[in-house]
């Protein structure tokens, strides 16, 4: 199914549903982690890069293709950060979802940095103990589990 959330949706409207994520932590060889400037929100405000699964598709392989997507970079999933399951979020157009992030660490393997000017308005590197204000709580929990060298955290 190409595009799950848009088949649900049309069944349940704005209701709250679960909705299924998976993202990459991606560090450079300074040890400096990549942020999405998301334009596909009320305001620009940065993530890590993700989105949400498709039917049929791993948690790992929809992180890889999400990344792809949004970055340009082909990435290799090294280990699992953590799984992040309670959380709600609220959408410009009044749907309403309790997120499951499950997020993983991952390698840059190919391509290059490029924005699509849409969903991605910007990316950069950060250091991180100098994130920029993040997304939601769920982003600013992994932040801190990143920070602290968490793994295998679920929330």
């Amino acid at each position: 199914m190409p595009d799950y959330i848009r088949w649900i949706r049309d069944r349940v409207g704005h209701d709250r549903i679960f909705l299924n994520f998976a993202c990459c932590v991606v560090s450079d060889e300074h040890g400096r982690v990549l942020l999405q400037l998301r334009g596909d929100r009320e305001r620009a405000v940065w993530s890590f890069p993700g989105g949400a699964l498709e039917l049929g598709e791993s948690a790992e392989d929809a992180a890889v293709r999400e990344v792809r997507e949004e970055t340009g970079l082909d990435v290799a999933v090294t280990e699992l950060v953590g799984v992040y399951t309670r959380y709600e979020d609220r959408y410009l157009n009044g749907d309403v979802a309790q997120t499951v992030a499950v997020v993983f660490r991952a390698r840059i393997v190919g391509g290059a940095l490029a924005i699509d000017g849409d969903e991605t308005i910007g990316l950069q590197f950060h250091d991180l103990g100098r994130f920029p204000h993040l997304v939601n709580q769920q982003h600013e929990d992994i932040a801190s589990d990143i920070r602290a060298g968490r793994r295998g955290v679920w929330r």
